[in-house]
């Protein structure tokens, strides 16, 4: 995984550093969220209010890991300086 610094020395052609890792921040916690709700689904076997609880966890952090997406992508070329 590359370090903070990796991150900012890279640069997107129309994002800024700092945007670039706000989003890399986003996802990976994003991605811890859903981690943790599949294996709580997973293991719900036998209780369907746990499991249901924990699959919309599931559908909630892949629809913010989306979203995450759009805005990333909407804001492509509106972060670049002068």
């Amino acid at each position: 995984m590359p370090g903070v610094d990796e991150l900012l020395a890279r640069k997107a052609m129309d994002e800024s550093p700092e945007l670039r890792l706000l989003f890399h921040r986003l996802n990976n916690q994003l991605g811890i969220i859903l981690a943790h709700a599949e294996l709580l689904e997973a293991k719900a076997t036998t209780d369907e209010v746990v499991r249901s609880r924990a699959s919309q966890i599931v559908a909630s952090a892949l629809e913010a890991m989306s979203t995450a997406k759009e805005i990333r992508r909407h804001t492509a070329g509106k972060t670049s300086e002068p």
